[in-house]
């Protein structure tokens, strides 16, 4: 084999080697950055409809809001806040991410899943009016 083909061969096993690693070197960032972001995640004791119903019924009353002007656009924010920033706890109570919570938003608007906010709220409110009776006491 002559030397200037023996070069080329070696000169592109190189390359190819050089772009595997930045391949691979990519994929751990990819991998720590992902394992990072669940570890910056605020864990919640809710389940994944309860955590929809809390900020959909902060958002719905205005207390917390992106872009009050544009509905749509402030519950697409929400949600996407809520699936960037949060995890819920699931029926074994392991945290898990949210990567669609866009259904259990639908469910707070409707009408057929009132019972489930009353509930919620009613068992809210237990929480704040013994936060507020240990206030008093202190």
């Amino acid at each position: 084999m002559k030397k200037a083909k023996k070069y080329k061969i070696i000169n592109k096993s190189f390359n190819l080697n050089q772009r595997l690693e930045k391949i691979e070197n990519l994929l751990l960032l990819n991998e720590s950055q992902i394992y990072l972001s669940s570890l910056e995640r605020c864990k919640s004791s809710y389940s994944k409809s309860e955590l929809a119903i809390l900020f959909y019924i902060l958002m719905d009353e205005g207390l917390l809001f992106f872009d009050p002007s544009d509905v749509k656009k402030n519950r697409i924010s929400f949600q996407e806040f809520i699936s960037a920033n949060f995890t819920y706890r699931d029926n074994e109570g392991v945290q898990k991410k949210i990567t669609r919570i866009s259904r259990q938003f639908s469910e707070c608007k409707g009408y057929t899943y009132k019972e489930k906010q009353i509930k919620f709220l009613d068992d809210l409110i237990g929480i704040l009016m013994e936060r507020k009776r240990k206030l008093e006491n202190w």
